[in-house]
């Protein structure tokens, strides 16, 4: 298959979104990261994405939409299944990295949702993905744009380096701004859950809605005290109910450790670390975004794959503050890591 490359035209929108509408599959910016679209309600489509990125089917995809009317056709109930909580919080963070979960509709078929009988909808606030969307005409499932469990690409170039081949266009758009993937809230239960965090942190979530916003409980231990990562059977039982959530993600082709010491010992554990693999005869990079959590959020996934074309063997990152976005931050550390931190 050869990847046509695409501009924001709006030619090239256009002949994307017949792509699209035809059981193709089209990449495309959003605000987070490059996602890898198809047809929502085509299942066929859908698996094509599944073989594309050598996904478990299992994983449910993110539905993306131009307009909040369209949350109609996905959505158990209709408009009327929406509820006053989420109508808040879509008031508030629609369009924007925000993927909200509700009771799937008939239309939505079980490939798009992994199974489930719910369904993640979003809204991207990128102005390439609102042309795309609106230009295809239906609602498009779209996860992140690469290789299942490599970094996510927040370039059109990283796309090409996983997709190349793969599917049939890239929209050849500007670098995405966030960096990393929406903040997944489960909203189809009394109590308002994060599945996946972002940059919408709970914090931002409890002040529209006036009440405690809570984190799923496979983002608060490690794979030990959750499932244990070598026990097949527990991994392939475990069906996840958001993307992102399983335990190996975000992984370059290097070995990523994270380092959580005091500022004051970071440089002198470092050198210590970096001596000990030149003996070896191995390569070592070091990002440190001193904290600055927006800076890691955008930057993490281009760095991890940056330093794989420079063909590193271990990456070390300092940890950030586990606090609001630093929280989302150190998700896609830590599994990025395999959840190896020295101390």
């Amino acid at each position: 298959m050869q990847t046509k490359r695409l501009s924001e035209s709006e030619g090239d929108i256009k002949l994307a979104g017949e792509i699209l509408r035809n059981g193709g599959l089209v990449a495309f910016p959003t605000e987070t990261v490059y996602g890898l679209g198809a047809n929502a309600l085509d299942a066929e489509a859908v698996g094509a994405v599944y073989k594309a990125k050598g996904r478990p089917s299992d994983n449910p995809m993110i539905v993306h939409i131009a307009d909040i009317g369209d949350l109609g056709s996905l959505v158990r109930g209709g408009r009327d299944g929406i509820g006053r909580t989420a109508a808040q919080v879509m008031e508030a963070f629609w369009p924007g990295p925000l993927t909200l979960i509700f009771p799937k509709s008939s239309a939505v078929p079980d490939a798009t949702t992994g199974g489930l009988e719910t369904v993640a909808i979003r809204m991207p606030s990128n102005d390439t993905a609102h042309r795309l969307i609106s230009e295809a005409g239906i609602p498009i499932a779209a996860p992140s744009a690469n290789i299942s469990g490599k970094p996510s690409p927040t370039t059109s170039n990283d796309v090409l380096e996983d997709m190349d081949g793969r599917i049939d266009a890239v929209i050849m758009g500007e670098n995405c701004e966030v960096g990393i993937e929406s903040t997944v809230l489960d909203l189809s239960s009394d109590r308002p859950v994060i599945l996946r965090p972002g940059v919408i942190t709970s914090e931002l979530i409890s002040e529209i809605i006036g009440q405690e916003v809570f984190y799923d409980d496979t983002l608060l231990g490690t794979p030990g005290q959750m499932i244990d990562p070598q026990d097949q059977d527990a991994l392939s039982s475990f069906k996840p109910k958001s993307p992102g959530v399983k335990y190996t993600h975000y992984a370059p082709k290097a070995k990523v450790r994270l380092i959580e010491v005091r500022e004051s010992d970071f440089t002198e554990k470092v050198s210590q670390l970096e001596q000990e693999l030149r003996e070896q005869g191995l390569k070592s990079a070091i990002l440190n975004y001193n904290d600055n959590a927006k800076q890691a959020a955008k930057n993490l996934f281009a760095d991890l794959r940056e330093l794989d074309r420079q063909k590193y063997d271990v990456i070390f990152i300092k940890t950030l503050d586990k606090s609001g976005l630093g929280f989302s931050v150190m998700n896609r550390m830590l599994k990025s890591a395999g959840y190896d931190i020295i101390r």
